[in-house]
């Protein structure tokens, strides 16, 4: 490849959502509150873990790396976004698109796999309730969190790699609201097979090996249960599941909905729509749901609430 070729385009134009002018104003607003939402809810769990005893559970030390990956993931796209709506200065540089591309990938694969570990960590709590401790010890939780990160870094890192190799020659508008990794392939000038087959490749281990763990994780849980005898039994095991079930639901709904429901009229706004449901919707719901479905979340937030009162008296 040629010198010339890489520096051919120094940076890119993110065409954002398609949406009219006249509308910026309020979509700016809606997107500003989903954002905040998202940002002070998770640390409101990363808080509510820290500070109860109760919560420093393997369940909770997944689910506080997990609410600080949303967060992170949240501030790789949304900041932009909500930018270039704001001053209509559409250009990124070169480098920091590809920057911005490296952490999308990166976060949306350790979503994927922290998600997984809590799927595991629900299967040793409700089918093997008396080694439960043994276990999921610390080492083994800490292990599951780091083998996350590598294999998220490893992954992202590829993508990066191989694009970097890649001559963008005149085309540098992106019809996205971020630096979609497919989004820039099609404004490649080079031959794009081996990107296509690592993404395809990769892609299966780090959605796909994930899911399908869960749905195993889920099958041997759903088993267990049916094998209660008391309806009090399973209503107990469901709670402990429900919050996670209905995340896994969002994520994994959000992301294979684009392959399995019906192409819009416009592909790229089909793109763009899912994109905005597991990139903005669905960490914006996930503090409601693990705060208004589980129990010990809503008890740790009461006494943080009652202490913050007393504590103003």
């Amino acid at each position: 490849m040629r010198p010339e070729n890489q520096s051919s385009v120094s940076e890119f134009l993110l065409l954002g959502l398609p949406i009219r002018p006249e509308q910026q104003g309020v979509f700016f607003l809606l997107f500003l509150g989903m954002y905040l939402t998202t940002v002070l809810g998770n640390l409101l769990i990363i808080l509510l873990i820290r500070l109860d005893s109760r919560l420093h559970t393997p369940m909770y030390f997944f689910l506080s790396h997990l609410a600080l990956t949303d967060v992170s993931f949240s501030s790789v796209t949304v900041p932009k976004m909500l930018r270039n709506m704001q001053t209509q200065h559409l250009s990124i540089p070169y480098v920091g698109c590809i920057a911005q591309m490296y952490f999308f990938i990166f976060f949306t694969d350790l979503d994927s796999f922290l998600i997984a570990s809590m799927a595991y960590d629900r299967y040793v709590a409700i089918c093997h309730p008396l080694h439960y401790t043994t276990i999921m010890r610390e080492e083994l939780c800490t292990l599951l969190v780091a083998i996350s990160w590598v294999l998220s870094c490893a992954s992202s890192l590829s993508h990066t790699l191989l694009l970097t190799r890649l001559s963008f020659c005149a085309a540098n508008a992106i019809p996205h609201f971020f630096c979609d990794l497919a989004a820039l392939l099609k404004l490649s000038c080079s031959d794009i097979f081996l990107n296509e087959l690592v993404m395809f490749t990769v892609g299966v281990v780090v959605i796909t090996l994930p899911f399908l763990c869960i749905l195993v994780s889920y099958g041997y849980i759903g088993a267990t249960i049916l094998r209660v005898p008391s309806t009090k039994g399973i209503c107990k095991a469901l709670s402990t599941c429900g919050s996670h079930l209905s995340v896994v639901s969002l994520y994994y709904g959000a992301i294979f909905g684009q392959y399995l429901f019906p192409a819009l009229s416009n592909p790229i706004d089909k793109d763009i729509i899912v994109a905005l449901m597991y990139t903005v919707v669905t960490l914006m719901l996930n503090p409601f749901i693990y705060s208004l479905r589980n129990r010990d979340m809503k008890e740790a937030l009461g006494k943080l609430c009652s202490r913050a009162i007393l504590f103003s008296q």
